[in-house]
């Protein structure tokens, strides 16, 4: 029974070799869109996160930097920032599309140079225009697959780049998380610092004043 099956399986494949190959392009091109919303997301939240951090900075923060006693926030403050619009500005680079020329000759079609599943390439085309090269197109099986072949291509590059910014851009903003922290733990520290030493200064001041007091005066 089981050699009845892979007999008829391998006949099936061998009267259908376009199937698989349909098959092929239609995994490899759902693949390629999946991972793409994929991008565009962790690109959204990045994007979001960032512009809430930055909203609540402004809002809270910024307000307490007019008080002197508060100096000690600037830096920290402009740190925290500063990685988060390069996280921001990265996000928006890693979903901003190219701008394509959107045109296509026929001897392109004729010489089978432009991809037609692609809609970057005959946007500004007539619809007639794109009728006929889609009937060219359509003569040539070769050409389908080649246009296919081209998409997957021209996919995985976009891809490449999505996620090579995105890698950064994570990175950037995982770096400025930990600089801003320790930033902040810093001034603070240096704050808590500078305020015992002024305490400390004060109570030696006190008591320096209360020993040079004559013995009948009394303390104030």
């Amino acid at each position: 029974m089981a050699k009845l099956k892979s007999k008829y399986k391998a006949q099936y494949k061998s009267a259908n070799p376009d199937r698989s190959i349909q098959t092929f392009y239609r995994v490899a091109l759902r693949n390629h869109i999946k991972l793409s919303d994929i991008a565009d997301t962790k690109a959204n939240i990045l994007l979001s996160v960032n512009a809430i951090i930055i909203s609540l900075v402004l809002s809270n923060l910024i307000s307490k930097l007019d008080n002197p006693s508060n100096a000690y926030l600037i830096w920290p403050t402009i740190v925290f920032i500063t990685f988060s619009i390069i996280s921001m500005v990265l996000s928006i680079i890693a979903t901003r599309p190219n701008v394509t020329r959107g045109q296509f000759t026929k001897e392109d079609v004729e010489q089978k140079k432009v991809n037609l599943t692609f809609f970057g390439n005959f946007h500004r085309m007539k619809l007639e225009e794109y009728q006929w090269a889609i009937d060219e197109m359509l003569k040539d099986k070769d050409y389908v697959y080649s246009s296919l072949t081209k998409d997957l291509y021209f996919l995985g590059k976009v891809l490449d780049r999505k996620y090579r910014i995105l890698r950064t851009t994570y990175s950037i903003f995982m770096a400025g998380m930990i600089i801003s922290v320790i930033a902040f733990a810093i001034s603070f520290n240096s704050q808590a610092q500078t305020n015992r030493e002024a305490t400390s200064a004060l109570q030696q001041g006190y008591y320096i004043e209360l020993i040079h007091q004559p013995k009948d005066a009394s303390p104030a």
